[in-house]
């Protein structure tokens, strides 16, 4: 069903726990939303009910009003399987508020709201999310009274969408594949199509009844066969090359997601009868990411009836009872040739023992100490008065209230009295060998410190309890959307770490970021540890300074604030540019930079790690605001009436800094002598020496230089009719040095061969002096 966060950064260890959280107003659990529908039809319902039996087209709203917050033009449309009926006068919502107008409420443009069908006590999916958001990155949600041309519909759950918005927010990235890991068409006993990751072979085909493509790109035939290829690939590894499973796959995310589904016995899921309800995003470094989804049947409700086998209950049958339900295997499938992210990575014993931590963890800091039914209690304090209100809710004020500690018939389902539940399952996991035995303990997490500058080496350590040796690892990243890598501490004296034998464990680290996020992980023969707790999604972290570049040899040596004509980046669009210049003999390193057009807001775009620049060479970045375009492309974009561009650290160190007033079209403000001297406003050099004059003597050109074909697909043939050419260099628009000869031989003719060439403006510069413009095929 349907954070690249800045740092402030200190030479001072920062060692806190961080945790990757999102929020906003719509999702505020202590507050009830207020959306009002308005349609022009009275016959909306009926509308809504043809569409969701025909194409599910969104049928237009005249308004949607959220908060107050009027949107018109708005496509709205029912949604659901089993919680849909055309019958019923409360029905499930999506709200799509760009479908004919862009816009948006607090940055999202998609709200899902369930109308609570299976869940008397109507906390069910806000405790489940609740627990999910602790340890995962899941949906918020939270509770809306929704009306429709002013009459009250009901109270609703409303739970953020899986969309490019919230995989953007959590990953960083929103155009990698992306799938929906329910079949397309519903779930059911009818169908032998599961999203449970089996690998079916090379054929598209075999996979699009189960998984749905939700990639922004899935009307481009060829992207869209890349991003099933990917999802083909994740299921080939996982169900035949389990030890390379890391390169596709982020393992904790879903060690993670298979224990809450198990903890609090959520069966329409991954782990139940259809293998479903979840997501798959692939981040920029080519792991698949699992997100959890409709949690509404969790704790217990749903009817998995064990058909054919393979079920949660006794002998691989249903679960008929709440007893039964408490008492689910903590283990379940893990032997299941029909559940591979089961029992694949479970196969694997470091991946076994770090799902049974995180299964202890979930379950102590959740159900053991109550807090479940602390959450349940405070979350129907808040809807108390719209439960009550509404008369559409498929059950009685009572059965809400009773629910908690009360079982309820639903028919092929019964919502388990929350306490009857988890209480016994708590009591019953708590008993089990798995989770009795003796686990390492973790403490004293430090770093050997507190003078940190990139390219120091420090040591991290931990004092660690009844583990193995060779069982201690730290976890580490340089980016907060990267996988962590991990690498062994040791206890032998020599890394730091004290004397031999002692427990505390060390390992040197080279610092090559200005931030590392880390955690501890420790392993016995039965179960494993972490520190912190909920890492991988929360860590500790370090931040450092960057070294500066000495003033001067990196410098700021052409702008272009008002670009109609001049150069266009790889998208054909003219925009806003900066020209760098390394004045120096070293190749410099741009890490940890930052470019700002605001001397009050210094870190308004960061470099990209590991970007460098040659001496005597340029780089373009384009301020344009357009960073989700391939490129450099700057979050900035320059005023033509003049202001700032500045290269700063986050530090606050300032290398270079220009002030420019009012520029012309089409025009540079470059230096002069290039990289050294004083701006002035001058033909634009892009990407190559200011001092060179750019082809402005036509008629010179004509005579004494001929270059031909232009465009060229193949060969380019230079000729220089005044005399011998002794040396060609190849610019791109970037100013990357691509090619660069000289020639002894006399020769007034030379081919270059551009084939393999990418399409699109090269610069070549003859003799030092002379330069043209080159067009590729």
């Amino acid at each position: 069903m349907k954070q690249l966060f800045k740092l402030v950064l200190s030479i001072i260890v920062f060692a806190s726990v961080t945790a990757n959280v999102s929020g906003q107003d719509l999702y505020d659990i202590n507050t009830i939303q207020t959306i009002e529908i308005v349609f022009a039809q009275s016959n909306w319902d009926e509308l809504l009910d043809a569409e969701k039996a025909g194409d599910n087209n969104y049928t237009e709203a005249e308004s949607v009003t959220i908060n107050g917050e009027l949107f018109e033009q708005v496509g709205v449309k029912y949604k659901g399987n089993s919680s849909y009926n055309a019958s019923y006068d409360k029905n499930p919502f999506h709200i799509e508020l760009d479908t004919y107008v862009d816009q948006d409420y607090q940055g999202y443009k998609d709200i899902k709201l369930a109308n609570v069908y299976f869940d008397p006590s109507f906390v069910r999916e806000t405790i489940a999310y609740n627990i999910a958001r602790q340890y995962m990155d899941a949906p918020e949600a939270n509770y809306a009274n929704v009306y429709v041309n002013g009459e009250l519909i009901g109270l609703y759950t409303n739970t953020e969408a899986i969309t490019k918005t919230f995989v953007d927010s959590r990953f960083g990235s929103k155009d990698n594949a992306f799938f929906s890991c329910s079949p397309p068409d519903g779930a059911g006993p009818q169908s032998n199509d599961y999203p449970n990751l089996e690998y079916l072979g090379t054929s598209i085909s075999n996979y699009e009844d189960a998984y749905e493509i939700k990639s922004d790109d899935d009307t481009d035939p060829t992207v869209a066969v890349a991003d099933w290829n990917d999802l083909i690939e994740l299921t080939d590894i996982l169900n035949n090359d389990t030890s390379n499973i890391e390169s596709v796959l982020d393992v904790d995310r879903a060690l993670w997601m298979l224990a809450f589904d198990n903890v609090i016995v959520n069966l329409d899921s991954y782990i139940g009868a259809f293998k479903q309800n979840y997501y798959l995003y692939q981040s920029d470094y080519g792991v698949f990411n699992s997100v959890v989804w409709d949690l509404n049947m969790s704790f217990g409700t749903f009817a998995d009836t064990g058909e054919g086998g393979g079920g949660p209950g006794p002998g691989g049958g249903g679960l008929n009872s709440t007893t039964e339900k408490a008492e689910m295997d903590h283990l379940l499938h893990d032997t299941s040739t029909d559940f591979p992210l089961v029992s694949k990575l479970l196969s694997i014993p470091r991946f076994k023992k770090m799902y049974l931590a995180h299964f202890k963890t979930i379950l102590t800091e959740n159900i053991t100490n109550s807090a479940y039914l602390t959450m349940a209690n405070d979350y129907q304090a808040i809807v108390d008065a719209a439960v009550a209100a509404d008369t559409n809710k498929f059950y009685t004020y009572a059965q809400f209230v009773g629910n908690i500690d009360t079982d309820y018939n639903l028919g092929m389902n019964t919502a388990a009295g929350l306490t009857n539940l988890m209480d016994a399952r708590g009591t019953y996991l708590s008993a089990l060998s798995d989770f009795t035995v003796t686990q390492p303990t973790i403490s004293n997490v430090d770093v050997s410190t507190t003078d940190l500058e990139v390219g120091n080496e420090i040591t991290f350590t931990a004092t660690v309890l009844n583990s193995n040796t060779s069982g201690v690892l730290l976890g580490y990243r340089t980016d907060e959307h990267a996988p962590f890598n991990s690498i062994q501490m040791f206890d032998d004296g020599a890394h730091n770490d004290g004397a031999a034998g002692d427990n505390v464990y060390g390992v040197d680290y080279t610092i090559t970021n200005d931030y590392t996020q880390y955690y501890v992980y420790a392993e016995n023969d039965d179960i494993g540890a972490f520190s912190p707790a909920r890492a991988q999604h929360e860590f500790y972290s370090i931040t450092a300074n960057y070294i500066p570049l000495p003033i001067g040899d990196l410098v700021i040596n052409e702008l272009m604030a008002s670009n109609e004509t001049t150069a266009s980046d790889q998208d054909g669009e003219f925009d806003d540019w900066i020209e760098l210049y390394n004045n120096s003999t070293e190749t410099l390193s741009l890490d940890g930079l930052y470019l700002s057009d605001d001397p009050d807001d210094l870190l308004q775009w960061a470099f990209p790690d590991g970007l460098t620049l040659d001496p005597d060479s340029y780089l373009i970045v384009w301020c344009d605001k357009d960073d989700d375009q391939d490129g450099l492309h700057a979050d900035i974009k320059f005023s033509a009436d003049g202001e700032n561009a500045i290269l700063s650290y986050a530090d606050g160190t300032i290398i270079e800094s220009v002030e420019f007033g009012e520029q012309e079209t089409d025009m540079g403000y470059a230096r002069i002598p290039n990289g050294t001297g004083d701006f002035i406003i001058k033909q634009a050099t892009f990407g190559i020496n200011n001092e060179i004059v750019l082809d402005v003597d036509f008629n010179y050109l004509e005579e004494q230089i001929s270059y031909y074909p232009n465009p060229v697909t193949n060969v380019l043939n230079i000729e220089n009719n005044a005399g011998f050419i002794s040396k060609i260099k190849i610019q791109s628009v970037l100013g990357q040095l691509l090619f660069e000869q000289s020639y002894t031989t006399s020769s007034s003719l030379i081919t270059i061969d551009m084939s393999t060439y990418s399409k699109g403006t090269y610069f070549f510069t003859m003799n030092d002096n002379t330069v043209i413009k080159i067009l590729k095929n």
